[in-house]
């Protein structure tokens, strides 16, 4: 290609982008704003019409130029505006549905690629290392759900929190609730990742986990234990932007951390060859870089906080009130934890099959859930900002909206399940003997998920409110009575691997007909930190508002 042909493309190329701008309104030729940008004002331009180019390559390089400037800035036009519909969302004012569905959007993404990343690293193991390396991943998953629930109680505890005060405008006690929260977590998760690693060999020992796969699931849990300060901060730094109505910025740096992750198990599990150790390393690396970015954008909202070091020194009001919503939240988690683990034996005695497949079940159960709890969590920051400001009506009108939207996410992806899970669970082995019992534990689950859409949107709304100790006693119960006493029965009378999901399935209607009743009652509606004195209104009065 000769001097002048290079010429002609950078001059092309400089026109082409410079033709794509949408000018401002006085005619100057001067770009607009990114107000103006719209579709049809880029699509409609005569972009170099009087410009004659000879068929050959610099023809393709001016079509390909062209194609290229106006995708981009409609990318750029489009991801402005999604940001400002979805950004700091101030969910008093306005339809309800609508603030939840803007809110839940976002949560949704990002629950999807998170979810993403993690099945990642069970289908690069279960491809291209094998079924035992997946069942390793697979039986740390109760241990280290106990490890993270009270670090995740905490960072619900300080989303209750900020999105009460948020909501009541008062900007110091919002900014020493950010402030108490990052310090309580950093000491705790300074004492997990020192002391965790020690009772690791022991708990999987005593969860009878197979001598084949003993060492790969020590190595695991170790390696997630010693990354476990991004994970946390990520959990409470997500959990405060998301309070403060910022879906929008964790949805980014999700989506951002999880690209990151599925390319370093690539690297590591495929290319290296590092099995295990690499599925590890690989999430702790991403976990640790979604933590700077949401840190990064904490701090670019000081317009409705303040950030000093002063801040970050407990005081016994804001421990207190985090530790009363966040530690009641993180037990009942934690109880969950514990029945999973007094269960894992049950499972681990039916051998590594069914250890797969379990862990499949686990991921693919995991996209179920996904929308719901969305709605669950988009709810529970509704209610917390309603609750601050005072507007319970909109509370109640809220509920009956978010659940008609979450059951119909919940039927939908039932369906699609039930339709295509086979090919999905093929995904993670060739094994047909895993794939059709994966199958089969998915149908049993199939009418619980439908009784979970609406569950889970009522304990939103309760802990939303400031009730941490309702969903507490509600785990206690659904646990010591009916989820491990129903598994071990089961397991007794008849025998096979899908009584383990017979007694899931027991556990999730009793806690759905238990936060039905907790709900009705009425009781959650004078739990609030800000307002203490809202009346608590009757079930008939519920009953008569509009949706």
């Amino acid at each position: 290609m000769s001097a002048i042909q290079i010429s002609e493309i950078v001059h092309i190329l400089v026109a082409v982008h410079r033709a794509s701008l949408p000018t401002d309104q006085g005619g100057n030729g001067k770009p607009a704003s990114p107000k103006y940008c719209t579709t049809s004002s880029i699509l409609n331009r005569k972009i170099l019409s009087n410009v004659l180019l000879p068929p050959g390559i610099l023809h393709r390089i001016f079509l390909l130029s062209k194609l290229w400037f106006i995708m981009a800035k409609e990318m750029g036009c489009f991801m402005q505006r999604f940001k400002e519909l979805l950004s700091t969302i101030d969910m008093t004012q306005g339809r309800p549905w609508e603030k939840i569905s803007l809110f839940t959007i976002p949560l949704l993404i990002g629950n999807l690629f998170q979810q993403l990343y993690s099945t990642a690293d069970a289908i690069f193991l279960g491809r291209f290392v094998g079924d035992y390396a997946l069942a390793a991943v697979g039986s740390t998953v109760p241990i280290f759900f106990l490890v993270m629930v009270l670090l995740i109680g905490v960072a619900m505890g300080a989303g209750v929190m900020v999105s009460q005060y948020f909501g009541a405008k008062s900007r110091d006690d919002l900014s020493y609730t950010i402030g108490t929260s990052i310090t309580i977590i950093t000491i705790l998760s300074v004492v997990t990742m020192t002391a965790g690693p020690f009772g690791t060999r022991p708990l999987l020992i005593l969860l009878e986990t197979p001598p084949e796969i003993l060492d790969d699931s020590v190595l695991y849990m170790n390696i997630l234990l010693w990354g476990i300060l991004g994970m946390a901060y990520f959990n409470i730094l997500s959990g405060i932007l998301r309070g403060l109505g910022d879906s929008f910025s964790p949805l980014i740096y999700l989506i951002v951390t999880s690209l990151l992750n599925i390319v370093l198990n690539l690297l590591f599990i495929v290319v290296l060859g590092m099995g295990v150790l690499g599925a590890a390393v690989g999430t702790v690396i991403a976990q640790a870089f979604s933590s700077i970015l949401c840190f990064r954008k904490l701090l670019q909202m000081r317009n409705v906080f303040d950030m000093g070091w002063h801040y970050f020194l407990p005081r016994k009001k804001y421990v207190h009130q985090l530790l009363k919503l966040g530690v009641p939240t993180g037990i009942s988690q934690g109880i969950f934890a514990v029945g999973m683990m007094i269960t894992q034996p049950l499972v681990n005695g039916f051998g590594p099959i069914v250890i797969a497949t379990n862990i499949i079940v686990m991921r693919i159960d995991s996209f179920v859930i996904m929308p719901i709890f969305s709605f669950g969590n988009a709810i529970t920051v509704y209610t917390g900002q309603n609750v601050g400001a005072g507007k319970m009506d909109r509370v109640s009108k809220g509920v009956k909206q978010c659940c008609i939207m979450s059951l119909g996410a919940s039927l939908i992806l039932v369906a699609l399940i039930l339709l295509f899970g086979h090919h999905v669970a093929g995904a993670f082995t060739e094994t047909e003997e895993v794939i059709a019992l994966a199958m089969h534990f998915l149908r049993i689950l199939a009418v619980g998920y439908i009784a979970f859409s609406i569950t889970l949107v009522l304990w939103g709304v309760i802990r939303g409110a400031g009730d941490a100790m309702s969903p507490l006693w509600s785990a206690l119960i659904n646990t010591a009575f009916v989820r491990v006493p129903s598994a071990f029965l089961f397991v007794h009378w008849l025998g096979v691997p899908e009584a383990i999901i017979y007694s899931l399935l027991a556990g999730w209607l009793t806690n759905g007909l238990t936060a039905v009743f907790v709900y009705r009652m009425g009781n959650w509606r004078n739990k609030g930190i800000v307002n203490k004195n809202i009346p608590v209104e009757t079930a008939v009065e519920e009953k008569n508002e509009s949706v």
